[in-house]
């Protein structure tokens, strides 16, 4: 049994000190009733009220979800796909070259990225736009949700798959019904995470946007320069709230189905 002495807490405590320490101070100063926001002079929450009236954040604010939620969900879709063909198919025709340009993005400078990016549209005539920055920011995190899936085929059991096929399945009938709902956690994992990259990017939506697309982080970054504004803690605020419920959601979930999984498992190993 390995020792959890007291140099360990407090090297834990000041880990995560050091990691979330500025969010919470962030939390604090979004309803602090002054327009300083390094000086305390009650709780309100007025810039809330505030942030409203802000169209300017509102605007970019929904672009930035908007586009998360079509950019993580393609990602999904191809970072899946991606993952299954390394996983189940050991060789084929170009295999090293397939696993080197989906795993690319992960070490790929965002500059690089961006400005490739901006030179393929610019070359095949893509005016910039909501378009060219979906397409960008799934491209970019389509690796991890393909990292995510390739780890989670890794360690599946395939006799349940090779039973079904036994009984008649056909391979698509095993996919959708057998492979796919034992793979979605690490699917889900995947979109969070996808989401999540996909509503922090500011680089590479600053080399593709277009009129009428500016991004929640790229209007932060322009506002910041005049100074912070309460506002912006407001709405930093709200996101933070959005991805901490909607990680809670994804773990309560994943910790019921695999209680039900191991259920199952237990019910039909005394069957």
């Amino acid at each position: 049994m390995t020792y959890f002495g007291w140099s360990h807490r407090v090297s834990l405590i000041l880990g995560f000190t050091f990691l979330y320490a500025p969010i919470l101070i962030l939390i604090i100063y979004s309803f602090n009733e002054s327009r300083l926001v390094t000086v305390w002079s009650g709780f309100s929450f007025k810039w809330y009220q505030e942030l409203w009236s802000n169209r300017g954040l509102m605007d970019a604010a929904r672009i930035s979800l908007m586009l998360a939620v079509f950019a993580s969900t393609l990602a999904a879709i191809l970072g899946t796909l991606a993952g299954v063909a390394l996983a189940r198919i050991p060789k084929f025709f170009g295999r090293t070259l397939f696993s080197g340009m989906v795993l690319a993005p992960l070490v790929m400078p965002e500059v690089i990225t961006g400005l490739s990016l901006l030179l393929t549209f610019i070359a095949v005539s893509v005016d910039r736009g909501l378009f060219t920055i979906v397409i960008a920011h799934a491209t970019f995190s389509m690796c991890y949700v393909a990292v995510v899936v390739q780890a989670r085929l890794a360690g599946f059991d395939s006799s349940v798959e090779e039973a079904a096929m036994d009984l008649g399945a056909r391979p698509g009938t095993v996919f959708f019904r057998i492979t796919l709902p034992l793979i979605a956690p690490g699917i889900v994992a995947g979109w969070l995470l996808s989401f999540t990259l996909s509503l922090d990017d500011l680089v590479i939506a600053s080399f593709l946007a277009g009129p009428g697309s500016t991004t929640l982080p790229m209007k932060i970054f322009s506002s910041v320069r005049l100074g912070v504004t309460p506002e912006i803690n407001a709405v930093a605020t709200i996101l933070i709230g959005i991805v901490s419920v909607g990680v809670l959601v994804w773990s309560i979930t994943l910790k019921r189905a695999m209680a039900r999984q191991v259920h199952d498992e237990r019910a039909a190993a005394r069957g």
